[in-house]
């Protein structure tokens, strides 16, 4: 099993000041200690129930591309954008720059939006949530298009782009891969099955089993190789390592393959010591096994 950290709290040691320093020692951290993968919250705002919406949050795609030049080998993605929060050509440029620069190390993590709030705060349509899903399955299409040699129009219901053009394309190959986030049965799972490389499941052990059996009856709908698709879990951080490590045994034995970290703290005392000394090197002993060998 891989391990990798979210961070979510942008409320550091220092203040704004020096969230920059904090921030870059922190993407060396990670990287020091083996982590697979670093993911940063996508929103205008601060959410419930990590904090206020008062409190400090910054541009994500900005973040990554800060940690990008403070790292060597770490893969960077948003966990994950909502897609009513960029017009789909802009974001797929947006990624796509962030992979060339950090040396084909990017993540397109997406998602369908559910923070009503940050929408009416900063003015952006919050369309209902069926529409929603429609524009996020049109941004996937959107992004494979532009992630080809097709540079052609493309016409949807809700985008229309006359030139598909991305220069320069990945450097990640065959392109960018993709993550969708979300536990959603009859839509989120079946695009999963249909577009993403990866998915992220929310719920415990038993939550996450039986949702990875509802993609593998998607993927076989489709013609999909059910193996082929990444599957990842957020994990809440506890400074108990035994604790920890039994929940990630139990997610691994359900066929998760990637652990992000929610509920970090880069600034204690400790904490990527604990990953790379207990953490990492435990879990990659966990064999991930496809979620029917769990019953």
């Amino acid at each position: 099993m891989h391990i990798g950290i979210m961070l979510q709290n942008y409320t550091m040691r220092g203040g704004a000041v020096q969230l920059a320093k904090n921030l870059a020692a922190a993407a060396r951290g990670a990287e020091a200690a083996g982590l697979d993968n670093i993911w940063v919250l996508d929103h205008f705002l601060q959410i419930p129930p990590i904090g206020p919406a008062e409190t400090d949050m910054l541009e994500s795609y900005s973040v990554l591309g800060f940690m990008a030049a403070h790292t060597k080998r770490v893969r960077l993605g948003t966990l994950v954008t909502g897609v009513t929060y960029r017009h789909p050509g802009l974001l797929v440029k947006t990624a796509t720059t962030l992979d060339v620069l950090s040396g084909g190390r990017a993540w397109f993590g997406i998602g369908a939006a559910w923070f009503e709030r940050e929408h009416l705060a900063l003015g952006v349509p919050f369309p209902p949530l069926g529409e929603r899903f429609e524009r996020l399955e049109e941004t996937l299409q959107i992004a494979l298009q532009m992630w080809s040699p097709d540079n052609g129009p493309y016409h949807g219901r809700h985008y229309q782009l006359q030139e598909t053009l991305c220069v320069p394309q990945p450097l990640s190959k065959p392109r960018l891969p993709i993550l969708i986030g979300g536990g959603g049965e009859k839509k989120t799972l079946r695009l999963v099955a249909q577009y993403a490389d990866a998915c992220n499941v929310p719920g415990d052990a038993a939550t996450v089993a039986a949702k990875l059996e509802v993609l593998r009856g998607h993927c076989v709908r489709l013609g999909r190789d059910y193996e082929a698709i990444k599957k990842t879990a957020n994990v809440h951080y506890q400074r108990d390592s035994g604790k920890l490590l039994a929940e990630l045994a139990s997610l691994a034995a359900v066929g998760v393959e990637s652990a992000i970290l929610t509920n970090v703290d880069p600034a204690e005392e400790q904490f990527f010591e604990t990953l790379a000394t207990r953490i990492v090197p435990q879990a990659a002993g966990f064999p991930s096994r496809p979620a029917t060998a769990a019953r």
